[in-house]
């Protein structure tokens, strides 16, 4: 599973930053680099909140 994630995770930011056209593009490789994993953390943190108010209420 591990290996899975960081094959998935192998990015050469830095070939991708040489190559860029412009300053912008770096803004934009910034934040679609870490997007996914905002996004993860917070449908990980909207599942225990959920399970956490469901097991309260019970």
């Amino acid at each position: 599973m591990n290996q899975l994630i960081i094959i998935l995770q192998e990015v050469d930011i830095n070939k991708k930053l040489a190559e860029a056209p412009d300053d912008s593009y770096e803004v934009g490789l910034f934040i679609g680099a870490f997007l996914p994993f905002v996004i993860l953390v917070i449908i990980a943190f909207v599942i225990y909140r959920y399970n956490k108010n469901r097991i309260k209420d019970e």
